[in-house]
């Protein structure tokens, strides 16, 4: 079996892993760490009991046995499914990284596909495709518009009555078939917005440069630090004069332009958007400040921006 499996590959280590997770569902992660470093001393190649281990410390306030063990982690996950390098960073013992590792999103998205909308909405009080279409929606209708990082297409359900056609990206392929269900995408792709080539996933000989009216990036750019790549693809996206509308989580006054929240998404400040903005050629147009969402019981606030392309 693979070590970046949710099996240890002996049966000793799993049923020991089975009574950890028992003793963390009932809050208690001390005796449940305990039980998965016993685990690791049958098999101690397990990615993932590492990573169950590293969070049975952290949530039981081990912090630096939370520490070790996502090292661990890292060392055994070099595409960084796990998400360890974020989880380090949260904790304070790296810097925070720019983006997410994109096998970590992507994993995360594709097993999150078939309940996300359920979550989100049903669960989570979710509302920036509604608000962030309110935004957009007195200057349309549009003639194309491309809707990054799409998911199960809940902002293109908004916008699919006010725009001829509607072409949806995302990293998940499991989100993009959800999307697909829909029926409202002329076209569909991957493409992973943390990478300088992503360029070749959204353009094509059928689909050229500067050919949308609209750029929409709703709930997306909280899963990345530095948004130079998405701010730069929406430039090259769009007709002069066209319109990007996205949302952000929202750093208040942080003196970093983001943070990496406990959540392990990214949060942004005003003013570093504004500067991005600038520097990318846009003018904003409208900005609102709104909860998003809830996490934990807790409103998460955010910023709704719309801004034009100059001509």
């Amino acid at each position: 079996m693979s070590a970046n499996q949710f099996s240890s590959g002996d049966v000793i280590a799993d049923r020991r892993a089975d009574y950890a997770r028992m003793l963390a569902e009932s809050g208690d992660h001390a005796a449940a760490a305990e039980l998965f470093e016993q685990a690791l001393e049958i098999a101690p190649d397990w990615t993932a009991g590492w990573l169950l281990a590293g969070e049975a410390h952290q949530k039981a306030g081990a912090r630096e046995a939370a520490i070790a063990a996502f090292e661990q982690v890292m060392k055994r996950d070099a595409q960084g499914l796990f998400g360890a390098s974020l989880k380090l960073a949260a904790l304070g013992a790296t810097p925070a990284p720019d983006a997410p590792p994109s096998a970590y999103v992507e994993g995360l998205f594709d097993d999150y596909a078939d309940r996300f909308e359920m979550s989100l909405v049903e669960k989570l009080n979710y509302s920036v495709p509604a608000k962030l279409f309110a935004l957009v929606q007195s200057h349309g209708p549009f003639d194309l518009t491309v809707d990054l990082g799409c998911g199960t297409g809940l902002f293109g359900v908004e916008i699919a009555s006010g725009t001829a056609r509607l072409e949806g990206f995302d990293l998940s392929a499991n989100m993009l078939a959800k999307a697909e269900e829909k029926g409202i995408y002329r076209h569909l792709g991957q493409a992973d917005l943390s990478r300088t080539d992503a360029d070749t996933s959204l353009f094509s000989e059928d689909r050229p440069r500067h050919r949308a009216d609209l750029v929409s990036a709703a709930d997306v750019l909280m899963y990345l630090g530095n948004l130079d790549v998405p701010f730069a693809l929406a430039d090259e996206l769009l007709k002069p004069r066209g319109l990007f509308a996205f949302s952000v989580e929202d750093a208040g006054s942080s003196t970093d332009g983001f943070v990496l929240q406990q959540s392990l998404r990214y949060a942004h400040t005003q003013s570093y958007i504004e500067t991005l903005l600038a520097s990318h050629g846009f003018d904003l147009v409208a900005l609102s400040r709104t909860d998003i969402r809830m996490d934990a019981g807790k409103p998460v606030h955010g910023i709704l921006f719309l801004a034009r392309k100059r001509a």
